[in-house]
Parts: C-alpha cells; structure tokens; sequence
C-alpha cells in the first residue's frame, strides 16, 4: 500500500517527460503486483516472466510488481507509454513504442551504455522486425533490444532538422501510418531508415568493438612490457651491487 501510495503521488500532477515534454495524467488504475505471480494475473499473460511492468494504454491500465529492483522507475516508464498514446492515434512499430518510452523514462545512461555496446560487439543488430520479436523474448536479449529501440528514437530525433519529434508526432496523430509518417519526416522509408541506423549504431559504438578485438591485446601487451621495463629499472642496482666482489677462481671449472 506505500508504495501504491507513492507511485499515485507520481502521478498526481504535471509530469515532464524528454521528448515528449509535459504530460497531464489524469484519471488512470494502478495496480501493485506484490511478486510474480500476482503480475502475471493482472497482465492476463500477456508479459513476458521477468517483466516488471505493463501499460494498457486505451484502459489507462498500470501494472507495476512492488518486488522489483526499481518500481519507481518502471512506473515511469509505463506511464511514458500512456503519455505516448495520449499524443497519437495511429498504430505504431513495437520497437518505436518501446524506444519512446526508454527515451522518455531517461533510461538511457542504464540501458544504452552496456547493451548497445555488446550488440555491436557480437555483429547482432538486428533489423526492426526482428527488433519487435527479440523486444519479448528472454531478459538478456530483451535488455539488449530496449536498448537498441532506444538508440533507433535517438537517431529519428537526430534526423529531425528540429531535433523534435513533434512532427511526427502530428502526423500520428491524424491516423497517418507510422511508415508513411516516417517518410514525410526523414526522408526515408522504413528500410532506408534501417540501414542509416544500423550504420550510425556502428559508428557511435564501434570503438568498443575495436577495444575488445584488438586494442584490449594491444593495451595488455603495452601493460606488460611497461611492467618488465619498470621491473628490470627497479632491479637495476640490486644486481649491480650483487656484482661487486665477486672473483672467478683460475682453476673454477662449471659443473656439467
């Protein structure tokens, strides 16, 4: 019931979300799943087992587990869908919705950082329906395709002259569809849009791949050649000092 309570406080007034900007709740039902059990009956089995949230948009429907790492910022996140829903009237790719609402829940330092860097790593970016899929299957791979989604809205806000995605928004709004809508604001249709993100993925974040291919063995073999160059320097005068006063015999002979 506390937390019930102080998610309701979260709610209970003006919320300003990036991107989307200021948001007026209104009426909505929370609900507080005490485990996981209990969060998969209110979700009516429609979320995935790790699942911490749901949002049912048209039924203005929160569904939060209280047993989770951060239930505060899963509010936020699910309340970013609503206000999402509240701006358009068009259907909308998983990927974008998702991504919407890792923008807008200022996920971006905790998903994007790790995740999408992996990605890139493995040579798995996936294209955007396969993006949808992989948004609700197991956690590790879902983690990694909420950040993907995320860095997909990133880069349509950075084609954007604006660097708003109000236009769009607009679009959405008077049931214009998303691929349509996508190609008066950018240029680019869905495909193309696919290819520009996967390339500025790899750009943004091919310097990790280069880290751990290659310049992760170049730093360790610099490492340990700095680390015997320091060692034979410190030694230096403990071997010299070792050296002084020692005579050979004529008749020394070594062992065989």
């Amino acid at each position: 019931m506390a937390l019930a309570l102080g998610l309701a406080e979260l709610a209970d007034g003006t919320i300003e979300f990036p991107v989307l900007g200021r948001w007026q709740p209104g009426p909505l039902r929370l609900i507080v799943a005490p485990d996981a059990a209990a969060f998969q009956r209110a979700g009516r089995g429609s979320a995935p087992t790790w699942g911490m949230g749901l949002a049912f948009p048209r039924a203005r429907t929160v569904v939060v587990r209280a047993d989770g790492p951060d239930p505060r910022g899963t509010f936020r996140h699910e309340l970013a869908h609503l206000a999402l829903h509240d701006r358009i009237q068009s259907r909308v790719p998983l990927w974008f919705d998702e991504g919407m609402a890792v923008v807008a829940a200022g996920e971006l330092g905790r998903l994007l950082g790790l995740e999408v860097n992996l990605a890139v790593v493995r040579g798995r970016i996936p294209d955007l329906r396969q993006l949808d899929a992989s948004l609700r299957r197991e956690m590790a791979e879902a983690e990694t395709a909420y950040a993907l989604a995320g860095s997909a809205v990133l880069h349509l806000l950075r084609l954007q002259p604006t660097g708003s995605i109000d236009s769009l928004l607009a679009l959405l709004d008077r049931r214009v569809p998303f691929d349509q809508a996508l190609l008066a604001v950018s240029g680019y249709d869905l495909s193309a849009f696919e290819r520009s993100w996967h390339r500025d993925v790899r750009r943004r974040y091919g310097w990790l791949v280069w880290f751990l291919a290659a310049g992760f063995w170049l730093l360790m073999a610099g490492l340990v050649a700095t680390a015997v160059a320091l060692r034979r320097r410190r030694d230096r005068p403990r071997r010299a000092a070792l050296n002084e006063g020692w005579t050979v015999p004529e008749d020394w002979e070594e062992n065989p």
